[in-house]
């Protein structure tokens, strides 16, 4: 597999040119920062949440945690991790565990810790195991469209 197909319709409709890096297979984005030799705190994963009211995608850099209370306190909703059978329907062209953080692609609302600022460029999983999409740090923001930015992570 290669870059899911929500994942490249969505990079074609906002014009952003980007590049695959590929690497061996790895278990999780802080694996394949290591494996593709990027910095952890610029390669963006997701932590999918929900609650009564739908989903939420908690973008947030590969070298840092996801602060649950943090989020929940920022957007006003008791949230919680949305489960595997969940993250799999949604992302239905996707390997399981390599979810892009694009909500936007999704239908989904997003939140952007606000440790993402002016960076020259970024990282994210594409849908599989084995590659990253590397964008423009200005690209990447304009892939974030107007999701809030809040504090809710911290380094691990």
């Amino acid at each position: 597999m290669t870059i899911a197909a929500s994942v490249r319709q969505y990079l074609a409709q906002e014009g952003v040119e980007y590049s695959t890096i590929t690497h061996s297979r790895t278990r999780d984005s802080s694996h394949s920062a290591q494996a593709a030799h990027v910095p952890g705190d610029r390669l963006a994963k997701c932590v999918m949440l929900g609650d009564d009211n739908g989903y939420v995608m908690a973008v947030i850099p590969a070298s840092h945690r996801l602060d649950l209370g943090a989020v929940r306190h920022e957007l006003n909703r008791d949230l919680g991790l949305a489960s595997e059978r969940e993250i799999m329907e949604l992302f239905k062209d996707c390997e399981p565990g390599a979810v892009p953080p694009l909500g936007c692609a999704y239908g989904i609302e997003m939140v952007l810790d606000q440790s993402f600022g002016d960076m020259p460029d970024a990282y994210f999983e594409g849908g599989d195991h084995e590659s990253l999409v590397h964008v423009s740090g200005r690209d990447f923001l304009k892939l974030m469209a107007d999701a809030p930015r809040r504090n809710v992570s911290h380094h691990a």
